[in-house]
């Protein structure tokens, strides 16, 4: 492979699974502007419900009498909610229908649409969590009050039903769902790829995503290795607390910015991830840098297959020490089936990855490779 002309980025060498399917382009430009290469398997997709007979009855209902508290849960969905009724000819009344009512905003996305509609929130949690708003309802007398809840992709059972059990009338509006993946092939992919280790991190920007992706490693017998790869050498990047949830749940080690935002958590993984495999070595005056699949030398960046940079890196290990084509087998073979001539082809294809900078390994007749340590 040829090297790049551009210097390399923090995360040259790593590859992401994008498994968002709203806004996945902006975080694969994100991610890719940074240097890394990216598989885009959306787990889930956004069914907007404009047209839905429940979106439209229960905004009906919201309007028949007074509200007391409006709940407005995500970003996208309170702008669908006020963009349908807005095609409805009901926009305005629905509106001032919230202008009498205490809304309440869980997080910042949710709070910025809220606003952009012209309204104000009274309470908003730093955790965005739903839980928090349902302690704060749960502050006030309710008996008799009227409550809209904007749902997001899942219904809220268990927050309307607390809510009922304290005599409020709950008004669920759901104003869209999320639905199966446009290509559940792409999916299972990204999750063949996850267990061999073959991506470095996974990025999840919705909690309903994870668990989607454990349904299908359930599905096809991989839930096990699944959770052993995200426990061990695939990075778990949410982009925020609510969204790891499931991760946190299983004991999972999942990170999340501090601010919800996709370029928090494209910075989170550019600052983590290198960290986690990045290796200097001095080499014939020349510094090699190994970094995720990659090979930093003079400036350029050489991507390697996983296997070469398997190789690369136990020769980095030892740099000048001669190793042996079983100890390569060992360290870049550990659980597959292979001889030692997959060694000498995997050499083969690194030395062509490395081009000017292949004579960096050596070969040691009837003994094995080393790099070229003077």
């Amino acid at each position: 492979m040829a090297a790049t002309l551009t210097p390399p980025g923090p995360l040259t060498g790593f590859t992401v699974g994008v498994t968002a399917a709203r806004r996945r382009e902006e975080l694969t430009a994100l991610l890719t502007r940074r240097g890394a290469q990216v598989v885009e398997a959306p787990v889930l997709r956004i069914l907007p419900l404009a047209d839905d007979l429940a979106l439209r009855e229960a905004t009906e209902r919201c309007l028949a009498a007074p509200l007391d508290y409006v709940v407005a849960t995500t970003g996208v969905g309170w702008r669908g909610w006020m963009s349908a009724a807005e095609g409805w000819g009901r926009g305005a009344a629905l509106a001032e229908a919230c202008r009498g009512a205490v809304v309440l905003s869980r997080g910042p996305k949710a709070t910025g649409a809220v606003r952009a509609s012209g309204l104000d929130e009274r309470y908003s949690p730093d955790t965005e969590a739903t839980d928090e708003l349902l302690t704060w309802l749960l502050a006030r007398p309710l008996a008799g009050c009227r409550i809209a809840v904007q749902e997001h992709g899942v219904r809220l059972d268990a927050f309307a039903a607390a809510l009922r059990e304290r005599g409020a009338e709950v008004i669920s509006v759901p104003v869209y769902r999320w639905a199966p993946p446009e290509d559940p092939g792409a999916v299972r992919r990204l999750l063949d790829q996850t267990v061999r280790r073959q991506v470095h991190a996974l990025t999840f920007t919705s909690a309903p995503a994870i668990t989607a992706l454990l349904a299908v490693a359930q599905a096809e017998g991989l839930y096990g290795a699944l959770l052993d790869a995200l426990r061990a050498d695939v990075l778990p990047v949410c982009v925020g607390t609510l969204c790891a949830r499931p991760l946190t749940d299983l004991g999972l080690p999942a990170v999340h910015p501090e601010r919800g935002r996709l370029g928090a958590l494209v910075r989170l993984l550019a600052d983590t991830l290198p960290g986690r495999t990045r290796r200097e070595v001095t080499l014939a005056g020349q510094v090699l840098t190994l970094q995720g699949n990659a090979a930093l030398v003079d400036g350029e960046s050489h991507w390697l297959s996983p296997r070469g940079a398997a190789v690369l890196r136990a020769l980095a290990e030892r740099p000048g020490r001669v190793l042996s084509r079983a100890d390569l087998l060992r360290a870049a073979w550990p659980d597959a089936a292979a001889d030692e001539h997959a060694v000498e082809a995997a050499v083969g294809r690194l030395r062509a990855a490395l081009g000017p900078h292949a004579a960096l390994i050596r070969t040691v007749p009837k003994r094995g490779y080393r790099l070229a340590a003077g």
